[in-house]
């Protein structure tokens, strides 16, 4: 006989066993060492993430989460370490992620390659500036039409903005 764990993960109640719970407890912090101390979001956004998972594999709210379900949803969800360079191996003096987290991260414009409508001019800009594509491409719309920006412009960038460079996905 197992004993089981009630928790909430992603606002969204789950029992699960007690080694289940264990395991899952140890992911999340290990995903929380490699995000910057500040960055409380994310960590909310892989809980419900997770959360999802769950949802789907469970089909009865009464179900118990069983460790299987957990390494499983681990295996989707990835290795913590891409989640970013480990703050305690920065405090510990080790060289390797303290010199990676003082060099100042390049970010580069490109052309949107997820986030496009016609060329992914807007969704590259909002992902550069941190802004909203929809309420750029209404901007950029309202100035070509009233505004004075020609259409020329949009081209322009169209032409001189690279596109964004595929990325290495893990395939499941």
């Amino acid at each position: 006989m197992k004993e089981t764990v009630n928790a909430n993960i992603g606002s969204l109640a789950f029992t699960l066993d007690e080694d289940a719970y264990r395991k899952l407890k140890e992911y999340l912090e290990a995903i929380g060492r490699h995000l910057p101390a500040d960055d409380t979001d994310t960590l909310g956004d892989i809980e419900r993430r997770i959360a999802e998972i769950f949802r789907e594999r469970v089909s009865s709210p009464l179900r118990v989460i069983t460790l299987a379900e957990v390494e499983e949803a681990m295996q989707r969800m990835g290795d913590p370490a891409d989640f970013g360079s480990d703050r305690s191996g920065a405090e510990e003096g080790s060289a390797g992620p303290a010199a990676s987290a003082s060099e100042p991260v390049r970010q580069r414009l490109y052309r949107s390659r997820s986030n496009r409508s016609i060329a992914g001019i807007c969704g590259g800009l909002a992902e550069y500036f941190t802004l909203d594509p929809t309420l750029l491409r209404l901007l950029t719309l309202f100035l070509i039409l009233f505004g004075g920006l020609s259409i020329w412009a949009y081209i322009i960038l169209w032409i001189v903005i690279p596109e964004e460079p595929v990325k290495n996905f893990k395939i499941q």
